[in-house]
């Protein structure tokens, strides 16, 4: 289908400008202004950037990102608070077009508002564009509509997105500190040892002294870096080429992500902060009236370890032969007792979404904890290496001057 970009005025007499899909320019113009839109101006898109800025936007072939993220679980909150407000969700589409952080969403809301014209459900309609909408986007959605609480799911909804995103930058932002200490020191140590060294040790040769172990080593490292640096960069390029096949492999997947939880401190954070995911996620789910069986197959795709996930499914497979959700979780051990523990006592309670909540909370906690104690352990040591590293190379030149000083 073309894609046409267009100048209007709207209603208030302000200028806009977009890009939208139609047939024809005639039936794009009488789209805007059944959108109440003026076309001053429209032309088909003829460049290649634009197209397919427009065609991955409609279609949702796009990865997701944070940023766009972020934006979805904005405008989801502005859907929730006209919604609330009585406007019909036709209208509440068009106002979200109208006020559209940029044109890649624009082009998905404006998609969204005429198959939900045309007779599909909001679910169905955001179904469509699974790299803006998740399942888990999709599926509460669909339980809204179908319980008449659409405007209170997406309350809920925008404030899950934000959680989560803020979850998942908690340990990002930690690691900001550490990583540019790292970046620092390798920058410095490779300045000293192609600029530096190399005019060092050339002068400890001109006076043909018999040079001691560590320098000679120095020496090796110092000219293997200067004459085959290239050899090293495709190395590396290689190492994470293979790495990344390995990864993606699903066996190679398996025990990546057994490793990583079986790291010390680094294990136990990624999986404080899985549980919080799950807890958090399978909570919404309940909440916005998505049945018990059907949210633990959505809560899988926010664990992001296939042991967790693995594990999970073993949880739903019990609970379709009938058994409640505490036991296999237990059964698994990938799960905290306390939390298993919780889980049971909400199933007897019958207010399981309350105590999952609790847990979230706890271990978002807890993760702020962890992660505190991994960056408070990291400075130290990165510290130390660093030190260790210069002041063996400090040693290595300095050993042969103090030689020299001692034959004259």
């Amino acid at each position: 289908m073309p894609i046409f970009e267009y100048k209007a005025v709207d209603s208030a007499n302000k200028n806009r400008k977009g890009i939208i899909d139609a047939d024809s320019p005639r039936e794009a113009r009488l789209k805007l202004r059944n959108d109440s839109l003026f076309v001053t101006d429209i032309k088909e898109s003829k460049g290649r950037a634009s197209r397919k800025m427009a065609i991955k936007g409609i279609t949702g072939f796009d990865t997701p990102n944070k940023q766009r993220n972020d934006q979805i679980a904005a405008v989801t909150r502005q859907m929730a608070s006209l919604l609330r407000a009585g406007i019909p969700l036709a209208e509440a589409l068009r106002m979200v077009i109208e006020q559209a952080p940029d044109r890649k969403i624009e082009s998905v809301f404006r998609d969204i508002r005429e198959k939900v014209t045309q007779g599909l459900t909001l679910a169905d309609a955001a179904s469509v564009h699974p790299g803006y909408f998740s399942e888990l986007y999709v599926n509460m959605v669909r339980a809204g509509e179908s319980s008449g609480a659409l405007d209170e799911v997406m309350v809920r909804l925008s404030t899950f997105l934000q959680a989560q995103s803020r979850l998942k930058n908690k340990v990002g932002a930690a690691m900001i500190y550490p990583a540019i200490m790292i970046l620092v020191g390798i920058v410095v140590v490779t300045i000293l040892m192609i600029a530096v060294v190399p005019k060092v040790t050339q002068l400890l040769r001109s006076r043909g002294q018999e040079l001691p172990l560590p320098t000679e080593i120095l020496i090796t490292v110092s000219d293997f870096l200067s004459g085959y640096w290239f050899l090293l960069l495709v190395g590396i390029l290689l190492a994470t080429i293979l790495f990344q096949l390995f990864v993606n492999s699903k066996q190679g997947r398996r025990i990546w992500d057994g490793l990583k939880l079986a790291v010390p401190i680094f294990g136990d954070l990624m999986r404080k902060q899985a549980v919080a995911r799950f807890s958090t996620t399978f909570s919404t789910l309940l909440k916005s009236g998505v049945p018990a069986l059907q949210a633990l197959e959505v809560t899988k795709a926010v664990l992001d370890n296939v042991i967790l996930t693995g594990a999970l499914d073993d949880v739903h497979d019990h609970v379709m032969e009938g058994t409640d959700i505490s036991t296999p979780m237990k059964m698994s051990g990938h799960f905290p007792p306390m939390v298993c523990y919780m889980v049971g006592v909400g199933e007897q309670a019958g207010n399981l979404e309350e105590m999952l909540e609790r847990v979230a909370e706890t271990y978002d906690e807890e993760v702020d904890l962890a992660t505190q104690k991994l960056t408070s352990m990291l400075e130290p040591l990165i510290i130390v290496l660093l030190a260790a590293v210069v002041a063996g190379i400090v040693v290595a030149i300095i050993l042969p001057l103090l030689e020299l000083q001692k034959v004259r």
